[in-house]
């Protein structure tokens, strides 16, 4: 038998390779026999860095770079083994986890740090550059970013404009005649949504408010994104305002469109051709993947739904491990996976899936194995659920928790001693 496991991280507790790590030891312990490969992947979000180092050969290269508030930071990057590819993961230099949360204000809030990775990565000699844009703190329309790369961005007197989203009502001008040299470089945004720039599902309108702005503020954000969209469609000739995943990371999207002459593409879809996981799902008897919560967002972008149409593109089952479901995980599961288990159904309580995350990723490999015997059948009449999530919660009932823990206690000398 051979099994992929090809999860995200699960946010705030394990980073996409100790996933990969922890199921795979589950299977190695039941089944030393079988064949595991670990292809951690991501969706441009945090993690998207460690994930492509873990998968394939390259180096991290560590920058100091200026915070969304302009204090310094340290950053990484990766440059791949042609010594020509870098990823970039903005979250690690404009990332919302970056601002403390009494700080958080995205009229205030920049992606200068994030051109300063660009930057470094073109002094690298880096000619194909991806930016994981999602965890931003911003709302600046990429402004920020262009600056450090030498974009002047101009009021009406020619001064330049001071820092974030709050202050792109000024701009008249943009000056690219400073820009680095970017020809023959090709930049890609990694994105997990398809937002616009502008409107009820755009970057001010939805994100805004994550990143602790008021009403008010969203209100002001939007009218200055919309300005920005003028003045580059004015002075570059690039239209960002209605461009799928220009509204991601607060506009940073519509930013490396305009500033960059790139591109955006879905984080999971380039990762995986970035990663060769399809060579590595080839032939494969069963898919692992997962992530933190598996909810209505999981369908939209989302690392365990682009493993999963890969490996019915290929002919093999995936079966989904989460942390909890929310809002909308049924919906988000159906045609897509064989199985779908949440550590939050095996955890005592919620604090004990934060706090062992890695013996609740093996106790649920081995309850799938003992319930689930090999071969595998892609496919099912519906997805098969230890307990299946109701429309807008997460936590099991009491009296499932009751049987659960009954039926735990029987399972232990089964499971080798997991518990």
């Amino acid at each position: 038998m051979k099994i992929v496991v090809a999860s995200d991280s699960f946010k705030g507790s394990l980073s996409a390779a100790q996933v990969a790590a922890a199921i795979a030891e589950s299977i190695r312990s039941l089944h030393p026999q079988w064949e595991t490969v670990q292809a951690p992947v991501a969706d441009g979000g945090e993690g998207t860095v460690d994930a492509v180092l873990t998968a394939m050969p390259g180096r991290r290269i560590s920058v100091t770079v200026k915070s969304p508030l302009l204090t310094d930071v340290a950053a990484e990057f990766a440059v791949l083994h042609d010594g020509r590819t870098a990823v970039i993961e903005m979250a690690q230099a404009s990332g919302l986890t970056l601002v403390p949360e009494s700080q958080r204000n995205p009229l205030l809030t920049t992606t200068f740090g994030t051109g300063q990775l660009v930057m470094r990565a073109i002094e690298e000699g880096c000619t194909r550059i991806f930016i994981g844009i999602g965890g931003s703190a911003t709302v600046d329309g990429g402004g920020g970013m262009a600056t450090a790369l030498g974009v002047r961005l101009l009021d009406a007197e020619g001064k330049e404009i001071p820092f974030g989203g709050g202050n792109l009502s000024h701009l008249q001008k943009i000056d690219l005649s400073g820009r680095i040299d970017i020809s023959g470089v090709r930049v890609t945004a990694l994105s997990d949504v398809t937002n616009p720039l502008l409107g009820e599902n755009g970057a001010a309108r939805v994100f805004a408010p994550q990143k602790g702005a008021t009403p008010e503020m969203v209100e002001l954000l939007e009218r200055n994104l919309a300005h920005l969209a003028q003045v580059i469609k004015r002075n570059i000739g690039v239209d960002v305002a209605e461009v799928p995943g220009a509204g991601a990371a607060g506009g940073l999207g519509a930013g490396i469109l305009a500033f960059l002459n790139g591109d955006i593409e879905s984080g999971i879809a380039a990762i995986i051709d970035l990663v060769a996981l399809r060579e590595k799902i080839r032939g494969a008897d069963l898919v692992i993947t997962g992530e933190g919560k598996l909810d209505q967002q999981t369908a939209r972008g989302k690392a365990p739904v682009g493993v999963a149409e890969v490996a019915s593109e290929l002919g093999v089952p995936a079966i989904a491990i989460c942390g909890s479901f929310g809002e909308g995980a049924a919906e988000a599961a159906e045609d897509h996976f064989l199985s779908v288990i949440s550590l939050a159904e095996i955890a005592e309580s919620p604090d004990e899936s934060m706090c062992r995350p890695k013996q609740l990723l093996k106790e649920a490999v081995a309850r799938f194995l003992a319930d689930n015997p090999p071969p595998w059948r892609k496919s099912s009449p519906r997805v098969r659920w230890s307990v299946r999530p109701s429309a807008s919660s997460a936590v099991p009932s009491r009296a499932w928790r009751r049987t659960h823990r009954r039926e735990r206690g029987e399972r232990r000398e089964s499971l080798g001693g997991l518990e």
